[in-house]
């Protein structure tokens, strides 16, 4: 019998949903059929592939009421709130679309006498996206539709926890009357999806997750001379300086740290305070935490949710426990959250003070609803402390002086700047990391330059 794979649905621990594994014939044959249709998709222009991608934003939009329950028993995100995944995506989605035009045009140099000289966007082949579980909709659109409007072909493999949103993406698309093998899916185990990337038709790889993870499917490419987009690791700073709005930063960094249990790539996992405006902002961060109300996902009242998985539930538990034994004083008593419970994904937001970089908490990711806050004397102290990490996708800084914002900023080793918000993402512009962040940058009109690869026309003229 094949191998299945299992989503294990931390709202009650009971199995969700379960896949049997794609095998090798199955694969084999999902990767040629990828490669004959991207071939004739390619030639299809813009105008008609936009047409498609839009039909298939209006198709996921059509099934929303589903796919939110769908996702909140699978991740455990509140059911409140996962809607606005899906209709993000969309948005996303179309703007990508929109942005075709111009990151797909053609680049022509000055004029020169007696030649037509241009350069054409030219696709790669076939995408392999590997996305994570975490914004399931949102990490696998960054590249889906961009990848496709550029003239590509996409196989997706969605993590295990989130497997059903492949299916819907697939779904999509085929109500959408996408040509078949434009998009597929499979389901495949991670030392599968390792083989595949080592594959000669795969062209480009996009993968969204752990560093260790990127680690190794940078090896697998390694022998084969193809593109690698990596977004991986983040432990993402906020600065909140003495002339800020405390009860704007406070309220908004800490939906900054917790939303989606503190699951985001970019959400907020260590905050410095200026040391003239600390005990107001810790006292309005510590307000903010308590509103929180952890509980069944399922409840439309519950706006805070189990983490992923009683392991992940435990890794954050030893982080907090190592940090208070060496010093860390903890500010959230989880007795005000009677929903927590040990041995269980459900966990209670924490806030740590006393703080320092010797501490994991500081340094080493969490992906979960803790955060520590530390004091600081100056801008200089922040921006060293900002950049004290081997990450680097986005850095916030609460100011009302745009001119030190952007002056800090500039110093930051960060993909990302933000002032007067946090954990969001604009597709107007790249989304990219640095250090162990990874490399390779989505969205935007710069997003499609990994997508392609630029051809050359060099056309001497009659009698030039």
């Amino acid at each position: 019998m094949t191998a299945s794979q299992q989503t294990i649905s931390p709202v009650d621990g009971s199995i969700y949903a379960e896949r049997p594994f794609a095998d090798a014939n199955e694969i084999d044959a999902a990767l040629n059929r990828a490669v004959r249709a991207q071939a004739d998709w390619a030639r299809r222009g813009i105008a008609a592939r936009a047409a498609l991608c839009s039909r298939f934003c209006a198709a996921l939009l059509s099934h929303i009421d589903e796919i939110a329950l769908e996702l909140t028993w699978q991740m455990g995100r509140p059911v409140a709130q996962t809607p606005g995944e899906v209709k993000t995506c969309i948005e996303r989605a179309k703007f990508m679309i929109a942005a075709a035009e111009q990151g797909l045009a053609p680049l022509e140099p000055a004029p020169k006498d007696g030649f037509k000289r241009y350069v054409r966007r030219v696709p790669l082949g076939v995408v392999f996206v590997i996305a994570p579980w975490n914004y399931p909709y949102l990490t696998a659109v960054n590249t889906i539709i961009p990848a496709i409007m550029a003239g590509n072909a996409v196989v997706l493999k969605h993590a295990a926890q989130t497997q059903l949103v492949a299916e819907r993406f697939q779904q999509a698309f085929d109500e959408a009357g996408l040509p078949e093998g434009v998009f597929q899916h499979l389901h495949i185990a991670g030392a599968t999806a390792e083989a595949l990337v080592k594959d000669r038709r795969i062209a480009h790889v996009a993968f969204t997750g752990s560093v260790a993870v990127g680690h190794a499917v940078s090896r697998a490419a390694s022998n084969r001379f193809i593109s690698v987009g990596l977004e991986l690791g983040g432990k993402d700073p906020a600065y909140v300086r003495e002339d800020a709005d405390l009860a704007f930063a406070a309220e908004n960094l800490v939906d900054g740290a917790f939303f989606n249990s503190g699951q985001s790539c970019c959400g907020i996992e260590r905050i410095y305070v200026h040391e003239s405006a600390f005990e107001e902002f810790v006292e309005r961060a510590v307000a903010a935490a308590n509103a929180y109300r952890l509980g069944d996902p399922t409840q439309p009242s519950v706006n805070l949710g189990p983490v992923v998985s009683t392991k992940a539930a435990q890794f954050i538990r030893d982080q907090v426990a190592e940090a208070i034994a060496q010093g860390a004083r903890p500010l959230i008593d989880p007795r005000h959250f009677p929903a927590a419970a040990f041995s269980s994904p459900y966990l209670a937001p924490q806030i740590l003070v006393d703080v320092t970089h010797g501490m994991r908490v500081m340094t080493e990711e969490t992906f979960g609803p803790l955060v520590g806050i530390m004091k600081v004397a100056s801008d200089e102290a922040a921006i060293r402390l900002m950049n004290d990490s081997q990450y680097g996708l986005t850095a916030a800084i609460f100011t009302t002086d745009l001119a030190a914002a952007e002056a800090i900023g500039a110093r930051i080793e960060t993909g990302t700047v933000f002032m007067n918000r946090c954990d969001n993402l604009d597709p107007a512009l790249p989304w990219a990391g640095v250090k162990d962040t990874g490399r390779g940058h989505t969205l935007s009109v710069w997003g499609y330059e990994h997508l392609t690869r630029p051809q050359s026309f060099h056309l001497r003229l009659s009698g030039g």
